[in-house]
Order: structure tokens, then sequence, then C-alpha cells
């Protein structure tokens, strides 16, 4: 086995992995306040790419269309959470679940008639290639990708471990009961863990367009595996989020080189279907035993 091959694949591996990490984060926040998984967390990486389209189609620098994707990412959060989980909040579970479901559905549908079938090109945020280093080529939109993932994971420990507005958030999401007789604002809370979700999911949909095509399927695909990387690393566990998604990237990219790259896309599901068999708790999951 070629070594530098290896750590090429590792490398885009690793980069992939990024992307499901930070969906799946989207994820793992919002169940964690809401006891909810939102099925539409995909499409706010598809809307995100789209909104970065859209405002680079009129000619403004790149950065200036990044932060008014993003910004308006954050806003679209704020407005899903009002439109779609607001009004089922006393109810239970499944109706809300439903309800995520249908807004899936129905963004797709919206960015469909708004800007057709065609998927859209993106260009990269670096004007060079890459770096070669050995026999190593590290393309520059990957790096951006690691870089980028490693901040937003160096910044959210920071904001969650050594902030107020962390800690409140992380109450409500412990024991919203609990956080109301606090004096904590739990509708707040939620709807600030809604933006910041549609952020993460915004920010993925940004960095993966210029490698992958910015299509209406291209968030279903990355909800997939985000969700199966939730369960890998244990469901409702914010480091298993991170480095579900790493590890699902990585075994995509190695099954992909030694044995088929058309089937690339169900290998997450091949590993997520081991690991319920051997670890259905998942890496950070904690064993539950139920008395009859």
């Amino acid at each position: 086995m070629d070594l530098s091959n290896n750590l090429q694949v590792l490398f885009q591996g690793l980069a992939l992995g990024s992307i499901y990490a930070l969906v799946a984060l989207g994820f793992v926040l919002i169940i964690r306040a809401t006891n909810v998984v939102n099925f539409a967390q995909g499409d706010f990486a598809m809307v995100g790419a789209y909104l970065m389209v859209a405002s680079m189609s009129t000619m403004m620098p790149y950065w200036l269309a990044f932060v008014i994707a993003l910004f308006a990412m954050t806003l679209f959060g704020l407005l899903f959470n009002f439109g779609v989980y607001y009004p089922l909040r006393h109810r239970s579970f499944l109706p809300v679940l439903i309800s995520t479901l249908g807004a899936s559905i129905f963004l797709q549908n919206l960015v469909l008639s708004v800007a057709g079938a065609q998927p859209r090109p993106m260009p990269k945020l670096l004007n060079f290639d890459g770096l070669q280093i050995g026999g190593v080529f590290l393309d520059s939109q990957y790096l951006v990708i690691l870089v980028i993932t490693m901040a937003c994971v160096i910044f959210q420990y920071f904001f969650f471990e050594h902030t107020l507005l962390g800690k409140k958030l992380q109450a409500t999401s412990q024991d919203k009961d609990m956080a109301r007789l606090l004096g904590i604002p739990v509708m707040l809370m939620i709807s600030i863990t809604f933006s910041y979700s549609a952020l993460l999911g915004g920010l993925a949909g940004i960095l993966v367009g210029p490698i992958l095509f910015v299509s209406i399927g291209m968030g279903s695909i990355i909800a997939l595996k985000a969700f199966a990387a939730t369960i890998v690393g244990g469901f409702g566990d914010v480091k298993g989020a991170i480095l579900g998604g790493l590890f699902i990237g990585t075994v995509e990219s190695f099954a992909a080189y030694y044995i088929s790259v058309p089937y690339k896309d169900a290998y997450a599901f091949l590993m997520l279907f081991f690991i319920l068999i051997f670890r259905p708790q998942g890496f950070f999951g904690e064993k539950i035993s139920e008395k009859a």
C-alpha cells in the first residue's frame, strides 16, 4: 500500500467528515434543546449554499457574500423556530418531527421553483489550487473546510464552557423546566439554538459547495450521513457528533478508494448498521436499561 495515497484519502475523508460533523452538530443541539430531530437540518446547508450563489451573482466580493449568507441563515433559523417548532412546542415529539419533515419538503420545492433544477457552481474561497507536500496534494478548499471546522469546534467549546449565555443554553438543554424556574428565558435559548444550528448548516453548505455542485438534493445526502454520524457518535452527544462525522467521512473515503466509488454513499449506512448491532449506544452514548 502506498503511504502517500493513504494520506491523500485520509485528508479528503477528514475534510468531508468535517462537513458531516457541522451538520451533525446542528442535529445534536436541536435534539438537546427540544428533544426533536430536525429533519430539515440538511436543507439548511442547501439553502445556505444557494444564498451564497445568489449573493455572488450580484458581483459583490466573496467575503461580503459569505457574511450576508451566514447572517441570512441566522435569521432563517429564527423564522424556522417560530414557524415550525414554536406553534407545536407543547405537543409530543411526533407532530414536531413531522412538521420538520414537511418543512424540508417545502424548502426543497421552494428553492426548486425559485432557482430551478440546474446545479450551480460555486468558486473556492481561496484563489490557489492547493499545496503539494511530498506525494500528498492538499486542496485549498479541503484545507479551508478543516480550518473552519476546527475553529468552530474551539469556539463552541469556549462559548459553552466559559460564557454565561453558553451555560444558560446548556441548562436549557438539560432541563427546560428547571431552567425556567431559575429565571432563564427558555424560548429565547431555544431560538438561539435554532439560529446557531441554521448557521452551522449554512456554513457547511457554503464550504462544500465548491466541491459538490450546489443542487436541490445536496442537503438530503449530507443530512443522511450527518444523522448517521449523530447515531454513531452517541445520540445527543456533542463530541460524539463531531467525531462521528469525521469517522463516517474517513470510512467513506477509504471504502471508496479500496472497494468501489459508485457505492460510496452506502458505506456510511453500512457502518451505521454495524454500530447499531455491536454498540447501539454509539461511541460516547451511555447504556440505558429500563425496569419492567
